[in-house]
């Protein structure tokens, strides 16, 4: 018997579909009694198993296709496991993908009454919760309008406000904030950080944000090929997962020459790029936060180039741009013969925040004409320096110069 201190137990969990590789076969399959195999047997999640205590605040992260929706869709009841068990102890009130459990054609008004009823609330209660749903969500004469005409973003604020007022033990998110507003997000975070805290609720939460899960949650579970390959402190595994993630990135990025994934014209041909510490001489893969470093491009023109700017930049792994220098600012144009050529771009303090990173090069000839542009190139990794505080780090993707003053309002008025 599992203790009553445990909401959530999952023992030896397995999901299983089969795969047929055309339509036909699935008659055949039936009409065969077994007989004969006429598919292939697909596992979405793997001999699972965890436990979930009251008052824990849990993330779920992986790649696309892991198996965490399927986790959850299991644990809500959605679907029913081919093997293994869970057992809740709680109501669970869900916002899993968008259009989960609402039906298009009904209103806001009466989807929220309907999810009501399915969470087992009588007309009477959901009268008295309606007034606080309305104005959660915001969405305004929209309420008495059908689904169907709802954008994404009006979609998930109707949804998370029914959610977070049905009073549920256990609350699960599944991706689903991700489309809401930047506004809408934190007003989300600050009502859930209020509905959880102090409290025995428990949260699942399953992000791509791995800062917001480090935040939001206190344990985290990694669900990779549809196992669970890590549980334990949020920060810990995401970090791991983090290096996980970079290390599959370097050994694609090894095995070919930079891509003009966006623009080639044919004129320009990159030989390689790379990421420089300091004055060192060898490429390196990972670099501490605020050191010196140089990206040097190896290249060959096949034609004579006047005034070309060459330009590099950095993004995140999920393609997020940050910044770039540009040979537009030097006093006097670059201009390239044919032939081979190295450049070098060198940045005195790389104020990038701990995290993946990758390099985006572009050539564009003085017509402001695109020549070679490729993205997702030279991964690398920041980190903090020894001896850093993690704590200390701010918000966001780098880290601004920055100095602080303080005085009173009397002070200033003299």
């Amino acid at each position: 018997m599992p203790s009553e201190d445990i909401a959530i137990s999952v023992r030896n969990l397995t999901k299983s579909y089969r795969l047929f590789g055309h339509p036909g076969d699935r008659i055949k399959q039936f009409v065969s009694l077994g007989l004969k195999q006429y598919h292939r047997d697909f596992n979405a999640l793997k001999d699972v198993s965890f436990d979930i205590r009251k008052g824990e605040t849990i993330g779920i992260i992986g790649r696309n296709g892991s198996g965490k929706s399927t986790l959850l869709q299991l644990i809500c009841g959605i679907l029913k496991p081919t093997e293994g068990t869970v057992t809740v102890n709680g109501r669970i009130s869900a916002l899993l993908e968008l259009g989960a459990g609402f039906n298009p054609e009904f209103t806001g008004r009466e989807n929220v009454y309907f999810q009501g009823a399915l969470m087992g609330f009588t007309k009477a209660q959901m009268d008295g919760k309606f007034g606080d749903i309305a104005a959660f969500a915001d969405i305004r004469e929209f309420i008495d309008q059908p689904v169907r005409t709802y954008s994404s973003g009006m979609f998930v604020r109707l949804a998370f406000a029914t959610m977070i007022h049905a009073d549920a033990d256990i609350l699960v998110i599944d991706e689903a904030l991700a489309v809401g507003d930047e506004a809408f997000q934190r007003k989300c975070f600050e009502r859930l950080a209020e509905y959880l805290g102090g409290s025995q609720k428990i949260l699942l939460f399953v992000s791509h944000n791995l800062r917001q899960v480090e935040r939001v949650c206190s344990r985290t579970l990694w669900i990779e090929d549809n196992h669970l390959v890590a549980d334990g402190v949020s920060s810990d595994i995401c970090t791991d997962y983090q290096q996980s993630i970079h290390r599959k990135v370097l050994a694609i990025g090894a095995s070919h020459s930079p891509t003009p994934n966006i623009a080639d014209s044919g004129e320009i041909h990159v030989g390689s790029i790379r990421l420089m510490c300091g004055s060192g001489t060898e490429p390196v893969s990972e670099i501490d936060m605020h050191s010196p470093a140089r990206v040097v491009v190896d290249f060959s023109c096949h034609s004579h180039l006047t005034a070309p700017e060459v330009i590099i930049g950095f993004h995140t792994t999920d393609q997020v741009f940050i910044a770039a220098a540009s040979t537009a600012g030097l006093k006097e144009p670059i201009h390239l013969s044919p032939g081979e050529h190295r450049i070098a771009c060198h940045f005195p303090d790389i104020p990038l925040l701990p995290g993946a990173y990758q390099i985006r090069l572009a050539f564009i000839d003085q017509y402001r004409r695109n020549m070679w542009i490729g993205h997702r190139l030279c991964p690398f990794r920041v980190v903090t320096k020894p001896g850093g505080n993690l704590m200390h780090i701010p918000l966001g993707l780098v880290d601004i110069p920055s100095s602080w003053s303080m005085a009173s309002a009397e002070m200033e008025s003299e």
